[in-house]
């Protein structure tokens, strides 16, 4: 198999895991909570290994495995009660668009007499817009926002895979 058609064939499939993904945005959003938790765990506990085989001070060495131990109960939190998970990682990521936006707007302001001025107040705003969205329909958004962004980002993501392989069977046909 050419490795256009490998390429092409895991952005066909990335599609189809895009679609399959926001057809069933809950179960999505139930599954990036579980697999969340379970990498929090894992890395608590790696964390808390760490901070008992260090060689740094005491002092940071209990710091670390405090932080170990926090981590390693976030990730059961997360694992125990994926509701909760959700409800965290979409207030989180309302947070992140929100700042982000605000951001963007105080650096558009700065640029003022460039070019990039008003892309940079758009996408500003349009973040600013997104995070206040899901304020107003946070019960509805906690369900549905992680498995619709992943989904989104699957179909984005297996488009430009797409368009990679046909832009190498392109250059593949052009004469030497």
């Amino acid at each position: 198999m050419s490795d256009r058609m490998k390429w092409l064939l895991l952005g066909l499939v990335t599609c189809l895991f895009g679609f399959m993904v926001l057809a069933n945005t809950v179960i999505a959003t139930m599954a990036i909570t579980t697999l969340a938790g379970g990498l929090l765990l894992v890395s608590g506990g790696f964390q808390a290994l760490g901070a008992l085989s260090g060689e740094t001070s005491t002092a940071s060495r209990f710091l670390a495995g405090l932080m170990g131990l926090l981590l390693g109960f976030l990730g059961l939190s997360f694992l125990f009660n994926p509701l909760g998970g959700a409800v965290s990682l979409t207030t989180l990521a309302m947070i992140l668009l929100a700042a982000g936006g605000v951001v963007r707007i105080l650096f558009a302001w700065r640029l003022r007499q460039s070019a990039f001025f008003w892309p940079l107040i758009l996408t500003g705003a349009l973040s600013v817009l997104l995070a206040a969205y899901i304020w107003v329909n946070f019960a509805a958004a906690t369900l549905t926002l992680l498995g619709t962004l992943l989904g989104v980002e699957l179909l984005l993501n297996g488009i430009g895979l797409t368009l990679f392989a046909l832009t190498l069977q392109g250059k593949n046909n052009k004469p030497a």
